[in-house]
């Protein structure tokens, strides 16, 4: 499934001339009956080898650029294809029902466990109806609530994160927007189930942390995480945003530059060029990791998955000289 067509990066506007060419040339060789063959292997080859460069040295600019291409699966297009028997559960019991948040109980190759996840949309209506991914207070207190549920049965958690950041209206301060996410960093931290949580595409700030305390964290390929977005960084230390491909490239916020800061466990391959590409592969790369995640984090007693996790968290942002 190729859903990235029709859209395309500016990065990749040479790609999409030259493939632009080839069709028109398949197209001429077609109506003329004229013999293109040679003319259009040499396109093609030449075609080949751009993709290649182009997308074997992309720049953390482009990686967050592509993690939020308008065709990039979302939390819902993982769960349909990774996982069976989903059940969405609604509300946080307090308040109303967030739906940039979406979650359940579902299984995994059989495995029961409880999954939650945010959740963007693709048209307008929806896009509004989800609030382009930014979840409320009424959000993180319904990933709590599943939370505790799974760990009331005993059933591991899969955490599919993917905002551009928490809701900051005032009516989500209004309703405690900062200590709905303090709430669950203490609660994740300490949750006697494990917990795997995946930075599919943007992971920004407190808003993604709120949902990403976890025994494991994966990122897929190009995703990015970081407590601030590129171009407000580069608004606030350079005052503009044009420089926000510089801010990228110091924020150290790729899969390959968190992974060796200690921050994340394992980069999951995405489909050549994008997760967008092909929602089939990209789901298939995620969930073979996942089962082997959650291999190493079964056999763990509640007592040590917590003992770890904080160790875990507790040693990041630390280093000697």
């Amino acid at each position: 499934m190729n859903s990235g067509k029709g859209f395309y990066i500016d990065f990749e506007r040479p790609l999409v001339e030259l493939e632009k060419r080839i069709e028109e040339m398949r197209g001429q060789a077609t109506d003329s009956g004229l013999d293109l063959s040679q003319e259009l292997r040499a396109l093609e080859a030449k075609l080949e080898k751009l993709s290649q460069e182009t997308y074997s040295n992309l720049t953390p600019w482009e990686q967050v650029q592509i993690s939020r291409h308008p065709q990039r699966p979302y939390a819902l297009d993982y769960i349909g294809r990774m996982l069976t028997d989903f059940t969405e559960l609604h509300g946080d019991r307090l308040f109303g029902d967030d739906q940039a948040v979406v979650g359940g109980p579902a299984r995994l190759d059989g495995e029961a466990l409880m999954v939650v996840g945010m959740q963007s949309g693709r048209k307008v209506e929806e896009r509004q109806a989800r609030n382009f991914g930014m979840p409320h207070p009424e959000g993180y207190r319904k990933i709590l609530r599943l939370m505790k549920m799974a760990a009331k049965f005993s059933l591991p958690v899969l955490s599919l994160v993917d905002t551009s950041g928490a809701y900051p209206g005032i009516e989500a301060e209004q309703r405690g927007q900062a200590e709905a996410i303090a709430r669950n960093l203490f609660e994740m931290s300490h949750l006697p189930v494990p917990i795997a949580v995946v930075i599919l595409g943007q992971g920004a700030s407190g808003g993604a942390l709120g949902a990403a305390v976890g025994d494991r964290i994966l990122m897929m390929e190009n995703a990015w995480y970081s407590v601030i977005a590129p171009e407000s960084c580069s608004t606030i230390l350079f005052k503009t945003r044009d420089r926000k491909e510089e801010a990228a490239q110091a924020l150290k916020l790729t899969a390959l530059d968190l992974q060796q800061a200690g921050i994340i466990d394992r980069i999951v391959p995405e489909p050549f060029g994008g997760a967008h590409r092909n929602y089939d592969e990209a789901a298939a790369s995620l969930k073979r990791q996942l089962l082997e995640v959650l291999a190493e984090l079964r056999p763990l007693s509640p007592e040590e998955l917590v003992r770890q996790r904080v160790a875990k968290f507790a040693e990041m942002g630390v280093w000697t000289e």
